[in-house]
């Protein structure tokens, strides 16, 4: 009489067990998927009535921040609500990344068949080289966490960033955007499409919880401007052959006055 019972026991632990171990896997599925860096959820956003209004304004803002792009974050991983389409946001985000603009623009340059299209590509590679260099500089003085990074992703391993203000993919799309639109493109179709790429590519950030809302919208107000600078410091092919040849008269004269003055000591 006791051996079903025994085993109605051992079953039931059984079924207690595996229910324990799934919950188990869904915590850490849900906290591998967490959006905020660790300590990111202990941020304090409390306020008094003794504190400037501009410190409490500023709370405010930033507490707005966090719960809209957490809202907006639906790709993160595998389990979030959007995460079926998460392969097709990862795309169009690789397609806002540094490295193969660089690529294609020093391809383009070095293979360009005309003067007009090699200065082309000279200022874009310029101007892509200055974007890496201002965003990494505000990026080290603001010091901003970034949103966690989802685990799952071989290559966010690589190019995971530490700091997360501004988003450099919303800088280099706004800039590139009003580079292609002022310099090569001149349709209304093709115009149509480089805005929605550059703002697609802003949404990806923001889907795939990498940034934050203000990290986005900072960027683009970035990029929009480094393009006005590109623009004033523009680098003609001209220029570029003067240059390069007041150089080289330079390091030649240096080398005829060394030989000059060794032969005058002998």
């Amino acid at each position: 009489m006791s051996l079903p019972a025994s085993r109605r026991n051992s079953c039931r632990g059984v079924a207690c067990g595996s229910r324990a171990s799934s919950e188990c896997n869904a915590r850490r599925r849900a906290s591998s998927c967490s959006y905020f860096a660790p300590g990111a959820q202990g941020e304090d956003f409390s306020v008094s009535l003794s504190q400037p209004i501009f410190i409490i304004t500023l709370r405010f803002l930033l507490a707005i921040d966090l719960w809209l792009s957490k809202r907006l974050g639906v790709c993160a991983c595998e389990e979030s609500p959007w995460g079926s389409i998460r392969p097709l946001v990862r795309l169009v985000e690789f397609s806002g990344h540094v490295i193969p603009w660089l690529i294609g623009a020093v391809y383009t340059l070095v293979r360009g068949e005309s003067v007009a299209e090699q200065e082309i590509m000279l200022n874009l590679t310029l101007a892509l080289l200055l974007d890496l260099l201002l965003v990494r500089l505000v990026k080290t003085l603001v010091r901003r966490r970034m949103p966690t990074q989802n685990r799952s992703d071989i290559l966010s391993n690589f190019f995971v960033e530490r700091y997360s203000f501004p988003s450099g993919h919303a800088t280099r799309a706004a800039m590139c955007a009003r580079f292609l639109l002022a310099q090569l493109v001149d349709t209304a179709s093709m115009r149509v499409l480089v805005v929605g790429w550059a703002a697609l590519v802003s949404l990806s950030r923001l889907l795939l919880a990498r940034h934050y809302v203000t990290d986005v919208g900072f960027g683009l107000a970035m990029g929009y401007c480094q393009y006005s600078l590109v623009e004033r410091v523009w680098v003609t092919w001209d220029c570029l052959q003067d240059l390069l040849l007041m150089r080289l008269r330079e390091r030649l004269s240096m080398v005829y006055s060394r030989v000059w003055m060794a032969d005058w000591k002998h």
